[in-house]
């Protein structure tokens, strides 16, 4: 894709453009301009381009309250984003400073959680309706019956063998999880994984989050446990053999999320550490279905040439991430419910 001309026919400008090394599974992203001032992104098609509208609303509520936040910078025609042959774009103004891919120490831990925990008390009791059609965000049920049917129906990959038995893995830690799904939801980011939250260059300070594609409403254990699970596993998505849920690292970002988070309600609070382990097997669902179908993650081909084999690598590494977490339920909790 020709991201400079998309740059120059959408929004008249012909700063230089550059590939974000760091871009994510799913959107293409551009750093514009030398010092850098914007970010241009390519939108993967399962977004409705009406999430422009959820994006333009709630970062400017963020705004307001004082949070840094990328802003939607409108074409020459005023609009939020662009659609052409290629799809839909977008510019966003850029936030400087570090994209970190784990968390290294106690001091980052306690960042992420205090900034996150400012974000949601910033949305705490705001009136706004969500414009953008519903998607499976943290559905989890609706995961496990994906994963199920693709093990079923997609026989003739030659991962096939693999994904299945460890699909039924994933499916029977799905089955003997206990945890609290409440009913009440809270607007959330949807996608706390430690790269989307922006740190300054020089320090361990987190100053705002970025990647809003997911912004909605949901239950509050679904998005911490997506925290969680990214923030609390020093070795990565891509290192299973070395998973472990970190404790030192949890306690340092839950209670620094706990103090600047809003008031939780008891059911709330109960849910929150066992929707870790449920988070961890709803991705590992996730990853272990399109290792098959291969239609939603990237891979790295260059690591992983044959086709599903990244993709069931990540998921038997969230399995074992979920299994540690598991273990750590009851140190957990304490941290938690002493809040």
């Amino acid at each position: 894709m020709d991201a400079a001309a998309k740059l120059g026919t959408h929004w008249a400008n012909q700063d230089p453009v550059r590939r974000e090394p760091d871009s994510g599974l799913i959107n293409q992203t551009w750093i514009v301009g030398e010092p850098a001032w914007g970010v241009l992104q390519w939108v993967n098609p399962i977004f409705d381009p009406a999430i422009h509208h959820d994006i333009e609303a709630f970062t400017a509520r963020l705004e307001e309250m004082g949070l840094t936040t990328p802003r939607l910078l409108p074409t020459s025609a005023g609009k939020l984003w662009a659609v052409d042959g290629s799809g839909c774009w977008r510019l966003m103004t850029h936030i400087p400073g570090r994209t970190l891919h784990r968390l290294s120490n106690v001091e980052q831990a306690a960042a992420a959680g205090h900034l996150v925990g400012r974000f949601h008390a910033a949305l705490d009791a705001w009136e706004y309706t969500i414009q953008s059609p519903r998607r499976h965000i943290h559905d989890t049920t609706f995961h496990m019956a994906e994963l199920h049917g693709a093990c079923a129906t997609i026989k003739n990959h030659p991962l096939a063998e693999e994904a299945g038995a460890l699909g039924a893995e994933v499916l029977r830690g799905w089955a003997e999880w206990d945890g609290e799904m409440p009913r009440d939801r809270r607007f959330s980011h949807g996608d706390l994984k430690v790269s989307n939250l922006r740190f300054e260059a020089e320090s361990d300070t987190a100053i705002g989050l970025i990647d809003l594609d997911t912004l909605g409403s949901m239950p509050i254990s679904c998005e911490m446990g997506d925290a969680w699970r990214s923030w609390c596993n020093p070795a990565g998505e891509d290192d299973p053999d070395n998973v472990v849920f970190n404790l030192e690292l949890f306690e340092a970002s839950a209670r620094a999320w706990l103090a600047a988070a809003p008031p939780l309600s008891d059911s709330e609070r109960r849910s929150l550490v066992p929707g870790i382990e449920r988070i961890c097997l709803e991705l590992a669902a996730r990853f272990c279905a399109d290792a098959l179908r291969n239609t939603y993650f990237r891979e790295d081909r260059e690591r992983y040439p044959e086709c599903g084999r990244h993709n069931l690598h990540r998921a038997r590494g969230q399995l074992s991430l979920a299994r540690s977490a598991r273990s750590m339920r009851k140190e957990c909790e304490a941290i938690v419910l002493a809040g």
